[in-house]
């Protein structure tokens, strides 16, 4: 049995055309496409389908629209291109993880006759535009096992993601890179006496990456929905969980390691990055990211003596 549903204005249903034939979802959806172009035209449910008709004298300027927005619809849905994860993500996980622990060894010890954390500690102070090295080196340090303990954890689980994103020297290169500029900023505008050690900087630099290149890649779509920016407020949800704490959390590293991160991330998605899966670039991507870290200790020792 067919139940008819007309639109004021429609006229004569006999002589009406049929411009659609589907679900009941998408008939009404398609009814909304009419109805905005102010085209008069009825819905049929016949049980099996639902159709649209509208009179002859507008079936081509239905047609036309119905298609149009068929073409649109489907460019907004096209799915984002497949990501084939990278392998070796867990080699340069253990690589950040023995540094982690070389330098705490280090640190422990005073090797080479030098306070490390004097010497590599984050330091906002009237010179520390020229202390550069220090906003590398800081994220090496930590204060005691557990602050030691949390980072290596978290930071291995998030760079592995990382890693199988984009590879792990260049995962690993950006997370330096973003960490450092986050912590270099931090130094800078922070007030005169703030310290601050750890890695987390660089781990939260590390989500960001992930959120801004999954809001990067959203955005070159047609799609204007709110999803594309999912990525992006998943990765904040994640900072303002994890990211604050008491008293002795630098919550502002945290924040700008993210923004750093997801600037980086963003880069990553409109730029193709990484644009093939050849070792050599990862290879010379992941050295880079062991000479700055080696640099940057380089420097903090020769001036701590």
């Amino acid at each position: 049995m067919e139940h008819e549903y007309f639109a004021p204005g429609l006229g004569d249903a006999d002589a009406a055309v049929t411009v659609f034939r589907g679900s009941r979802a998408e008939c009404f959806e398609f009814s909304l496409v009419l109805d905005a172009r102010a085209v008069p035209h009825e819905r049929i449910d016949s049980g099996a389908e639902w159709r649209l008709r509208v009179q002859p004298a507008v079936a081509d300027l239905a047609t036309d629209e119905l298609n149009r927005y068929r073409s649109e619809r489907g460019a907004r849905r096209d799915p984002p291109p497949a990501i084939v994860p990278f392998g070796g993500s867990r080699i340069g996980a253990a690589l950040y993880a023995a540094v982690l622990i070389g330098v705490a060894y280090c640190a422990g010890i005073a090797a080479f006759d030098t306070d490390w954390f004097a010497a590599g500690a984050l330091w906002s102070h009237a010179g520390a535009a020229a202390e550069g090295w220090r906003a590398v080196t800081a994220l090496t340090l930590h204060l005691d096992q557990e602050h030691l303990l949390g980072n290596l954890l978290f930071g291995a689980g998030v760079g592995i993601l990382a890693g199988r994103m984009f590879g792990p020297g260049v995962a690993w290169l950006g997370i330096v890179i973003a960490g450092a500029a986050a912590n270099y900023v931090d130094m800078l505008v922070s007030p005169a006496g703030h310290r601050a050690v750890g890695a987390s900087t660089a781990v939260f630099a590390a989500l960001g990456m992930l959120a801004g290149f999954g809001w990067g890649q959203l955005s070159q779509r047609s799609d204007r929905r709110l999803y594309r920016w999912g990525p992006l407020f998943a990765g904040f949800c994640l900072l303002a969980l994890l990211g604050a704490g008491n008293e002795h959390v630098d919550v502002l590293g945290h924040l700008l390691g993210f923004l750093a991160g997801v600037l980086l991330g963003w880069l990553f998605a409109r730029g193709g990055v990484p644009r093939g899966r050849r070792l050599r670039p990862q290879w010379a991507a992941g050295s880079l990211a062991v000479f700055i870290l080696g640099a940057a200790w380089f420097v903090a020792l020769h001036r701590g003596h």
